[in-house]
């Protein structure tokens, strides 16, 4: 009798409130490209993070919502909690001097082990658990936590996950690693670059401007502001994942296996 581990997957009402989520991260995330120049919502930009930290709810909704239907047994439901803690306590480490922040190659590596379900779910709650642990509470956690969310969930949808390892997997999973640690960072940038005001007119959202002139506007607020941070996040998520990668993953799965996530029993018959 062989269990073979399967990552958890997610109902039909769990991916209705994924995609849920996603379009109104989208709608938060991007507002500032979504509404229109006559829109009243650049007159209210101090306001409007205090109006999306109302995401921070719906968030927490979806990742209790996963939980439940996904069924989780006790072992899983631990490994999840155990891997939050651990990616908890990895951001401090570098307190994100110069981008390095070990938490992102951890957050890589489960996702692609656990899938795209569970990725999403630890994501969230790996940084939910890193805010209370730093005291970085604020109007950007739920942001944070969608992104992060994201961040981990892509890992899980990488190609190959049952046939690829090795070299192969691991400069597959760098590869990632690096774009998805700018693409984190700029995603990141949308949730602060709106409420400048007029402390940097030439980068900051002109909410009378077009779109096209605030996109090359916040591509100059990225490059001035956030390009050496990602940068430094993408090449320690590179570093770590090609030199622990391949313990990490072997410890990972065999606790997969341990747990025996959504285990179907087979019989040898031999």
């Amino acid at each position: 009798m062989t269990p073979q581990a399967r990552p958890i997957r997610l109902g039909p009402r769990s991916v209705a409130a994924l995609a849920l989520v996603g379009a109104v991260g989208v709608a938060a995330f991007g507002w500032p490209f979504l509404a229109p120049p006559t829109s009243q919502l650049g007159a209210h930009a101090q306001d409007a993070p205090w109006l999306f930290a109302g995401l921070l709810v719906l968030l927490v909704a979806v990742v209790a919502a996963t939980i439940a239907e996904s069924g989780l047994g006790p072992k899983a439901v631990a490994m999840l909690g155990v891997l939050a803690a651990t990616g908890a306590a990895l951001r401090p480490l570098g307190a994100g001097t110069a981008g390095i922040e070990p938490m992102f190659f951890l957050m890589v590596l489960s996702g692609r082990v656990l899938g795209p379900g569970f990725g999403f779910t630890l994501g969230s709650l790996t940084m939910f658990a890193s805010a209370l642990l730093t005291g970085g509470v604020g109007p950007w956690m739920p942001f944070q936590m969608l992104a992060m969310g994201w961040f981990t969930m892509g890992a899980g949808l990488l190609p190959g996950p049952d046939r690829l390892r090795g070299r192969g997997e691991l400069a597959l999973l760098a590869a990632y690693g690096f774009l998805a640690a700018f693409a984190y960072g700029t995603i990141m940038n949308l949730a602060g670059w709106p409420f400048m005001g007029a402390l940097a007119s030439g980068i900051a959202f002109d909410p009378q401007a077009a779109v096209p002139a605030n996109l090359a506007r916040f591509l100059a607020y990225c490059a001035a502001t956030s390009l050496g941070w990602d940068l430094g996040r993408a090449v320690v998520t590179v570093v770590l994942t090609l030199t622990l990668g391949p313990a990490v993953l072997r410890a990972l799965r065999r606790a997969t296996r341990r747990a025996a996530f959504e285990t179907a029993v087979t019989f040898d018959p031999h």
